[in-house]
C-alpha cells in the first residue's frame, strides 16, 4: 500500500532551471513564492535538525508496551501509547512523560516520526490493528456507482499544483487518494464524501505515504474529532463557526461587534479554515506543524489558530469599511511572514490567545449548536 514519493520532492528543496516549476519537500510546485519559502526553510533547518534529534533521543529512551490488541498477536506501540495507556494508573513518571511528549508536539513532530506520532496520538494505530484487514474488505467490496463518480469528478481538482498527484506522475498519488476516499465513504456512508475531504486525504497520503494509515487518520479526525463537519447538515461546522465568533467577543472585543454587522459573516470567512483544516489556506509547513498538535490536543487547536490569526491582525480587519473589505482582509492575514514562519507562529497560538480550556469550548459548542437548530427549525 505504500506510495513513495519521488526523490527530488521527498528529500530537498528543488529549483529547475528554464521555465520549469520550483518543487517542494512535499511534491508542491511553488511559482511565485519559491525564493521566500527557501529563505524561511534555510533558517528553519536548524530547527528541523534540533527537533529530529530530540524526538529519536526520545523514541529510543522510553521503553515500548508490548500491547495485544488482535488476541493473536503483541504489538510494539509508541511512546504516546506508553505514555496515555500508563496515565491511565496515575503513575506521577507517566504524568511527566505526557508533559514531555506535549510540549515536544507543539515544537514539531520530524517528518520522519510524523506518521508513526499521528497514528499513536489520534487512537488510529490501535483501530488499524483492531481491525486488521477492514480497509482491504471496504476496497473489495462492491462499490456505489454515485460515490465513484463524485470522487472522480474531484480526482484532478485535488493539488492540480502537486508533482505527485498528476494523473502522468510515475507512481501517482491519485489511485491512492481515490482508494482512501473510496474506502472512507463506504465506511462512513452518513458522510460518504464531501468536497474539502479530498484534500485532508492527499495531505496524510503525503506524509504517511501509506493508503491504510490515511483511511484511519481520517476515521480519527472526521469521526471523533470533527463530527458533523462533512454531514450533510454540517452541524458541527456551522456550530464551531459560530463558537469562534463567541470566542472573538470575548477576546478581541473591537472585532466582534465589526462582525456583528455583518449576519452571517463567520460562514463566508472561516468555512474553509475549518473544513480544510487551514490545507490551502496556511502554508503547507505551518499546517503541518498545526495538524500536530490537532492530532495530539484536539479540535480546540482550530480555534487557537484562528484566534491567533485574528488578534494578531486586528488593526488591519479594523479597518474594514465593508463586507467585501471584511472578506479581502480574512483572505490577506492567513499570507505573508508571519504565518509563513511557521516555528514562531506556532509559538504565538499558544500565547496570543490566552487561556482556551476545552470544558469552555464544550459550553460554547452547546449553547451555539441549540442555537442554530432553533433557528434552522423556526422555532425561537
Amino acid at each position: 500500500m505504500e506510495r513513495e514519493m519521488t526523490a527530488n520532492a521527498s528529500q530537498s528543496l528543488t529549483c529547475n532551471n528554464g521555465s520549469e516549476s520550483r518543487i517542494d519537500p512535499y511534491g508542491f510546485e511553488r511559482h511565485h513564492d519559491f525564493e521566500s519559502y527557501k529563505e524561511m526553510m534555510n533558517e528553519y533547518v536548524a530547527v528541523l535538525n534540533r527537533r529530529s534529534m530530540r524526538w529519536s533521543k526520545l523514541l529510543q529512551e522510553k521503553p515500548h508496551v508490548e500491547k495485544n490488541l488482535t488476541g493473536t498477536s503483541n504489538q510494539h506501540t509508541t511512546v504516546l501509547f506508553w505514555c496515555l495507556l500508563m496515565l491511565v494508573c496515575l503513575c506521577d513518571v507517566t504524568i511527566k512523560c505526557v508533559l514531555e511528549v506535549k510540549r515536544y508536539v507543539r515544537k514539531g513532530v520530524p517528518n520522519e516520526h510524523r506518521a508513526r506520532i499521528w497514528m499513536a496520538a489520534s487512537g488510529a494505530q490501535e483501530r488499524l490493528e483492531s481491525n486488521p484487514a477492514y480497509y482491504q474488505s471496504l476496497l473489495a467490496m462492491e462499490h456505489d456507482a454515485k460515490l465513484k463518480e463524485t470522487i472522480h469528478i474531484d480526482m484532478h481538482r485535488t493539488f492540480p499544483d502537486n508533482v505527485l498527484f498528476k494523473s502522468r506522475a510515475e507512481p501517482s498519488l491519485q489511485r491512492a487518494l481515490y482508494n482512501v476516499l473510496l474506502a472512507y465513504g463506504h465506511h462512513n456512508k452518513a458522510v460518504g464524501y464531501c468536497q474539502g475531504m479530498n484534500f485532508i486525504a492527499g495531505y496524510l497520503i503525503i506524509i504517511t505515504k501509506d493508503e491504510e494509515k490515511s483511511f484511519w487518520l481520517m476515521d480519527a479526525l472526521l469521526g471523533r474529532m470533527l463530527p458533523d463537519y462533512y454531514s450533510p447538515a454540517m452541524l458541527g461546522l456551522k456550530t464551531d463557526q459560530e463558537v469562534l465568533g463567541e470566542l472573538v467577543k470575548a477576546k478581541a472585543p473591537a472585532v466582534g461587534q465589526l462582525m456583528a454587522q455583518y449576519p452571517g459573516i463567520w460562514t463566508l470567512v472561516v468555512s474553509r479554515w475549518f473544513i480544510c483544516l487551514f490545507i490551502d489556506v496556511l502554508p503547507i509547513e505551518t499546517v503541518l506543524r498545526v495538524w500536530d498538535c490537532i492530532f495530539y490536543e484536539g479540535s480546540k487547536v482550530l480555534f487557537r489558530v484562528a484566534l491567533t490569526l485574528i488578534i494578531h491582525n486586528q488593526p488591519e480587519i479594523l479597518r474594514a469599511r465593508s463586507l467585501p473589505d471584511v472578506c479581502e482582509c480574512f483572505k490577506q492575514i492567513t499570507c505573508g511572514a508571519f504565518t509563513l514562519d511557521c516555528h514562531t507562529f506556532m509559538q504565538k497560538i499558544f500565547t496570543e490567545p490566552g487561556s482556551l480550556s476545552m470544558a469552555t469550548i464544550d459550553k460554547l459548542r452547546e449553547k451555539c449548536r441549540q442555537r442554530i437548530l432553533e433557528e434552522e427549525s423556526g422555532h425561537p
